[in-house]
């Protein structure tokens, strides 16, 4: 049995986007509605937070320094020691409509991020930032999530969260190109007149190993799912907490999983049953994971 914990740190509302940062070995999340923006430091316990003006979606690791911030109103490089923003890109849609959601840096630096909309349309889309500018590279759902990239960096998952699918495209590391878009997995939609407990989730953030195998947060399905290259299921990890938003891996060996969670707006017996809803959760691994990629401006 695998023994999960929490980090001793306050619950967030909606916790999204963990980061084990490769240069400085420290944890970082967001609160999305919260506001937030978080550091945990494991060896010594301190944990350290900012208030941001607007939701954060995600964030990556700066080449020089620093984090890249997705937030509702656009691209930001964020200076955690002094606290500052620097836009990067104004935002690629309506702010009233939609916002900047998950989010990570490919091999070349090249920073890809999907948006969310706000009445769940299907006019999301992800979006490639390279020196070429901010780029639409692929559109059509409602909730973009789950991104990886393989560990050769030539397939990139990304995951229709509505849709309860996970596409996958070939990518070309030379220019950025996407294409052979393909179905990797599909996942039985949720009948509203079924009981929760039944349910096995939408797929939301993921993470991938150093074998090519893709860590998926199953959103109110209270699981990850650890999946084959070819999209066939290879093991189950069963979770305290209802609704998953994302795992990473760290620690100096890569076999730390971290898992934020949720609990906004959470049925209230729900929250009363499950105390760790919201808290960012912890076990080991046997397999390590891929370190985070630092995105080039």
């Amino acid at each position: 049995m695998t023994e999960i914990t929490a980090l001793p740190v306050a619950p967030s509302l909606l916790g999204e986007s963990p980061l084990w940062h490769p240069d400085e070995q420290l944890l970082y999340w967001v609160d999305i509605p919260g506001l937030q923006l978080n550091r945990y430091n494991p060896v010594t316990g301190r944990h350290d937070e900012w208030h941001v003006p607007s939701e954060p979606g995600c964030i990556a690791p700066l080449l020089g320094g620093g984090l890249l911030l997705a937030a509702r109103d656009g691209l930001w490089r964020f200076d955690p020691h002094s606290g500052e923003r620097t836009r990067v890109a104004p935002p690629p849609y309506d702010p009233a409509a939609q916002r900047f959601n998950d989010g990570k840096a490919d091999a070349q630096g090249r920073f890809w991020v999907g948006t969310i909309d706000d009445k769940r349309a299907p006019d999301a889309a992800l979006y490639c930032l390279d020196g070429g500018g901010l780029q639409r590279m692929a559109g059509g759902i409602a909730a973009s999530n789950g991104l990886a990239f393989s560990p050769d960096g030539r397939t990139l998952l990304w995951a229709d969260t509505k849709g309860h699918r996970v596409q996958a495209f070939d990518l070309d590391a030379s220019d950025g190109s996407l294409s052979r878009q393909r179905l990797f997995a599909q996942f039985p939609l949720r009948d509203p007149a079924a009981p929760l407990s039944g349910y096995g989730g939408r797929p939301d953030g993921a993470a991938m190993d150093s074998a090519g195998a893709y860590w998926v947060a199953m959103f109110e399905g209270q699981r990850l799912l650890r999946l084959a290259p070819d999209g066939s299921l290879l093991a189950e990890l069963p979770l305290p907490v209802r609704c998953p938003t994302m795992p990473c891996f760290g620690g100096p060996d890569l076999k730390t999983l971290y898992i934020t969670t949720a609990r906004d707006k959470r049925p209230p017996d729900e929250l009363a049953a499950q105390p760790l809803a919201g808290c960012v959760l912890q076990c080991r691994v046997d397999v390590p994971g891929m370190p985070a990629h630092l995105a080039r401006l």
